[in-house]
């Protein structure tokens, strides 16, 4: 039986209202609630799962936060890639413990946070963001989550394009992924995924009509997901009077190497075209 030690992430959860929260254990701090305090040393030693009471008798349940938690109570200035989204991102890009990733726009860091757990410490993440104060924030939240050691986070344009090659896929949440398709197509190992994310159709025709026509992209596709929860009370099973609906359209394309088609020497020229 896991008990919880010092260091450990938790989440105390009420099981009536679902009000939850997330800290990590440190001996000599307080949690405090709407509905009372719960002293960090009263729940060391104490196995996951157990009901506890704070100091008022309001009772919550001691768990370990899932990764699809983590990222809904993240610490955020924009839009994050919702949960529902990010599973499915991580699927359709083939990631697995040992891939290399670059994701492009960190934002608050929910993808990344996502993207690092599945890479494992075989694997890595390399995050580029044009925002310092939009980097720093993702970087605490990795820090609280202790995934830090497998992303390297980059301040900078991905214009001139990205330091790495042969990666396993690219992520590109940017108001104009368009433009940086021969950037990622260069960092893109033969078979690699490409993967965006835009909010509005006329994004998705921008996109979709450039790498219809790109010669280093093939077997384009479009999704959207819609996620519908359910009221679990026994005598009047249902569905919520609302629900998650349009968050974004996600474009995945494989890396493709068609007849006469190099690259490199694309991603030369237009170097060549923006310095001069």
């Amino acid at each position: 039986m896991r008990r919880v030690q010092p260091g450990d992430m938790i989440l105390l959860v009420s099981d009536k209202d679902r009000k939850c929260y997330i800290r990590t254990i440190e001996p000599g701090r307080k949690l405090e609630t709407h509905r009372g305090f719960i002293t960090h040393d009263d729940l060391i030693g104490q196995p996951f799962g157990l009901q506890i009471r704070t100091h008022l008798g309001f009772p919550y349940f001691l768990l370990t936060p899932t990764t699809e938690e983590l990222i809904r109570h993240i610490k955020r200035r924009s839009q994050i890639i919702f949960p529902k989204d990010a599973g499915y991102i991580i699927m359709k890009l083939g990631i697995k413990p040992g891939s290399k990733v670059i994701e492009a726009g960190i934002g608050s860091g929910g993808l990344c946070v996502a993207l690092a757990t599945m890479v494992g410490d075989a694997g890595h993440v390399f995050s580029y963001e044009v925002r310092e104060d939009m980097q720093h924030m993702a970087l605490q939240n990795l820090a609280r989550v202790n995934l830090t050691d497998r992303v390297t986070c980059k301040l900078r344009d991905i214009n001139v394009g990205f330091d790495e090659i042969d990666v396993d896929a690219v992520f590109l949440d940017v108001s104009t992924p368009q433009r940086f398709l021969d950037q990622a197509r260069v960092a893109l190992r033969g078979g690699g995924v490409l993967g965006c994310i835009v909010p509005t159709v006329n994004q998705l025709t921008e996109i979709v009509e450039a790498l219809v026509s790109h010669p280093g992209y093939g077997f384009v596709e479009v999704d959207e997901l819609l996620l519908r929860s359910f009221k679990t009370l026994p005598s009047r099973v249902r569905p919520e009077d609302q629900m998650v609906g349009h968050t974004g359209y996600l474009i995945f394309a494989r890396a493709v190497i068609q007849v006469g088609y190099d690259p490199n020497k694309v991603m030369s020229v237009s170097n060549d075209v923006a310095q001069g």
